[in-house]
């Protein structure tokens, strides 16, 4: 019984193309990871220091943020929400550098950055009183 059910098998993945095959592989791999997508990256438009990110965040949802600043720049970063205060955010430095921040406080923040790298922005839902919030968030660098 087990044989011939190997055999079916085999048989199956004989006449998947390589195409195929290599997607299946590369999904498998994903859900192995957990899925969990790579955060999305923030670039300003030339000659520009400051960005808007519109976006939502459902359940246990977060949305992620990544961008390059160097040391002794100012970053600064606020939040609204619809409905009002259900979205905040949390913020990791370079080599997870303490940044001071407490996440169902943060709807802004602005520090003289202490390290040169990346920096991730996570945004999430601050109550469970609501189902889904909109956010607007401005991103700037000086």
């Amino acid at each position: 019984m087990k044989n011939s059910r190997l055999a079916k098998l085999a048989k199956a993945i004989a006449t998947l193309t390589p195409i195929t095959l290599l997607v299946l592989i590369m999904c498998s791999a994903a859900l192995a990871q957990g899925g969990k997508a790579e955060p999305n990256r923030i670039e300003f438009k030339p000659n520009t220091t400051s960005t808007i990110i519109n976006g939502t965040v459902r359940g246990a949802e977060q949305a992620e943020y990544v961008l390059t600043a160097k040391k002794g720049q100012t970053l600064t970063i606020k939040i609204t929400s619809v409905p009002a205060r259900t979205a905040g955010f949390d913020l990791h430095g370079p080599e997870d550098v303490d940044l001071g921040l407490e996440l169902d406080t943060n709807l802004s923040f602005s520090r003289r950055l202490p390290k040169t790298g990346d920096y991730l922005i996570t945004v999430v839902k601050l109550t469970d009183a609501v189902r889904v919030s909109k956010y607007t968030m401005t991103v700037t660098v000086r």
